[in-house]
């Protein structure tokens, strides 16, 4: 069965208890990325980070980027959305389909 965890500060990712998910909370950027590189060798096929998060580990998230797994989903965390995480979808789309069809503007 595959794994899902969360990554981000406590507050932002204590409700995925609630889930059944497993939370890693991080602060700074070794614990966030200790806690990506974890999880990855932990075999979670679903890891989301908070876009606060995601900030201070980029190189992390992206040495995993085009890996089939695990998926490394972008979140708000609890201060509301950054805004980074629908960008992930748009540019996502946009390798996918080679052009931005969901969000044009």
């Amino acid at each position: 069965m595959y794994k899902v965890g969360v990554v981000g500060d406590k507050d932002s990712i204590m409700g995925f208890l609630a889930l059944g998910i497993d939370i890693f909370p991080a602060y700074d950027s070794d614990e966030i990325k200790k806690s990506i590189h974890k999880l990855v060798e932990d075999e979670y096929a679903i890891i989301y980070i908070t876009e606060q998060a995601s900030l201070l580990a980029k190189e992390s998230i992206a040495k995993y980027k085009d890996y089939q797994l695990p998926a490394i989903i972008v979140i708000p965390g609890i201060g509301g959305s950054m805004g980074l995480g629908m960008n992930e979808v748009r540019e996502s789309s946009k390798r996918a389909i080679g052009a931005d069809i969901l969000f044009k503007e």
